[in-house]
């Protein structure tokens, strides 16, 4: 990677309540946000709303910030904040390590591609179509210094400055 690295924060926390989950999707999705949720059956597709009927097993929400992912678990969620900007999160751990994060561009597949059998789908705040080149997505790498490793790839989003 030939592009300029910058301080990077990884945080984690285990056995997160629904409602403590819904406080920090709230909490970290103030600036323009999107989301992307994985039921047993099916995928929402990008969405700048999260569905108020939930029931997710895992989901992540992202924006130019941070990416934060959960997973469910039988006792709760499982909670992963990947992020360019230091967080006070009651509860959360610091992960160990350097790390520096670096942004590149990236490019959504053709909704219409063979990959996804329903095609995929991109919503707005209103729940309508989407054009997905109308969100200017990014990948953001997590390397740990000390290692030289990539240990996380974080979607992000360029921000309106």
């Amino acid at each position: 990677m030939s592009q300029e690295l910058t301080p990077g924060y990884v945080y984690h926390r285990s056995l997160v309540s629904s409602e403590e989950l819904s406080t920090l999707i709230t909490e970290i999705s103030k600036s323009q946000s999107y989301y992307f949720l994985r039921y047993s059956h099916a995928v929402s597709g990008i969405c700048q709303k999260l569905p108020s009927e939930r029931g997710e097993t895992e989901g992540q929400v992202f924006n130019f910030l941070c990416e934060m992912r959960w997973k469910k678990h039988k006792s709760g969620y499982e909670v992963l904040v990947l992020s360019k900007q230091e967080f006070q999160l009651e509860g959360f751990e610091k992960l160990a390590g350097n790390w520096e994060i670096c942004d590149i561009s990236a490019f959504w597949y053709n909704p219409e591609e063979t990959r996804f059998p329903k095609g995929f789908i991109f919503k707005d705040e209103n729940d309508k179509p989407l054009n997905p080149r109308k969100i200017k997505i990014k990948q953001r790498f997590f390397q740990d210094t000390d290692t030289a490793t990539i240990h996380f790839i974080a979607l992000t989003v360029k921000s309106n400055d």
